[in-house]
């Protein structure tokens, strides 16, 4: 079997105006005071190609527009919205306010392994990600629904948070759907 591969003008994509207008899949990610600008450009990323609704930037989280953002978002920062919250507690009081159920994702005693959560197809879901050492806050992890831990099977404990971030919703489409 022939394999081509497919160009960039076959792909259909969306234009950032279309993408504005789309029906998003109702999932906000909650960046909790992440440090690197690679790693927020990438989630950005992430969200446009997921058509997730939004994203919110807490804390040290370095905001748009910003080269080191740019460099990894390619373009992402036009198309997914963006809220900045000088603390991520606001953010996740005004996100439960709204109907969101939050799932950070950490490793925590009693976490739900991603592998076997359940979720009803209507639910709004906030994702929090927490800082690149320390991960999601204790505070952050206590006003949390439920905690998702990724299973892994290496010597790291660990996985990169944008990495986490593209594997978690992936995960939470294929539920939603």
């Amino acid at each position: 079997m022939q394999k081509r591969k497919i160009s960039n003008s076959e792909l259909n994509r969306l234009t950032p105006e279309e993408f504005r207008k789309a029906n998003k899949n109702p999932i906000i990610i909650v960046l909790d005071n992440m440090r690197s600008h690679n790693n927020i450009g990438s989630i950005f990323r992430t969200a446009d190609a997921f058509l997730i609704e939004a994203i919110y930037l807490c804390g040290i989280t370095a905001c748009p527009p910003h080269r080191d953002i740019h460099k990894t978002a390619l373009g992402a920062t036009e198309t997914v919205e963006w809220k900045y919250f000088e603390k991520t507690e606001t953010a996740i009081e005004e996100l439960k306010s709204a109907g969101y159920i939050i799932y950070a994702v950490e490793q925590v005693e009693n976490a739900t392994n991603l592998d076997k959560l359940n979720i009803n197809k209507e639910t709004k879901i906030a994702l929090v990600v927490g800082h690149e050492i320390n991960g999601v806050s204790q505070q952050i992890v206590n006003q949390s629904d439920l905690c998702i831990e990724i299973p892994q099977l290496g010597t790291k404990h660990s996985l990169n948070v944008a990495v986490s971030v593209g594997i978690v919703v992936w995960h939470l489409l294929f539920l939603l759907k």
